[in-house]
């Protein structure tokens, strides 16, 4: 009985420190030279991504340097709006934060995004048979990459203490119409984004 214990052998293993002669040699760097490049290149010409990402894994490009000024130029571009006893006009981009991204994963193309913006905006309504000039402020809460068709806005009236209810709505009313226009260039963003 002690024979058979002592001949069986162990399972464990482990690493060993010094190199046997049996053992797999050392990895050697090799310098590429032109002819490696362009077999490369060749060989992968509908790759997406970086040279380095060969496999098309997983790559992420941070795109938000562009997208905010893209975003800004877009809804600046909107220009001004005529309304029944007004018009008005996006002033400036006061807020503009978010992020957008391409991501590579597994050789395909994604784009994304999420962002918040406020617009200052504008104005002369007729009120009280004179014209008077506003400003306000439009809030566009998170919206992101597929999602405009749910995208709100909020106003926020500047300098209407003086305002009657009925005309703080109507005005507030008028500067909601910014959205219909405001969606057509974010869409034409979503559009740009997916071409790079």
């Amino acid at each position: 009985m002690e024979n058979a214990e002592s001949t069986t052998t162990s399972s464990y293993t482990y690493w060993v420190r010094e190199a046997k002669q049996d053992a797999a040699p050392l990895p050697v760097p090799k310098k590429l030279t032109a002819d490696d490049l362009s077999v490369g290149s060749n060989a992968s010409s509908n790759h997406l991504g970086s040279a380095w990402n060969k496999a098309g894994t997983w790559e992420e490009k941070n795109l938000n340097k562009w997208a905010t000024e893209r975003i800004k130029e877009l809804v600046l571009s909107v220009g001004s709006l005529e309304f029944s006893s007004g018009k008005a006009e996006i002033a400036e981009v006061t807020r503009c934060i978010g992020d957008a991204f391409l991501v590579t994963v597994r050789n395909k193309k994604r784009v994304g995004y999420t962002y918040e913006i406020t617009l200052k905006v504008k104005g002369e309504w007729l009120v009280g048979g004179e014209k008077k000039k506003f400003n306000g402020n439009l809030d566009l809460a998170e919206f992101s990459f597929g999602e405009l068709d749910d995208l709100q806005v909020e106003v926020r009236l500047n300098e209407a203490k003086d305002l009657v209810h009925e005309d703080k709505q109507r005005i507030r009313e008028d500067m909601k119409k910014f959205l219909k226009p405001i969606c057509q260039k974010l869409l034409e963003f979503e559009a740009e984004l997916r071409e790079r």
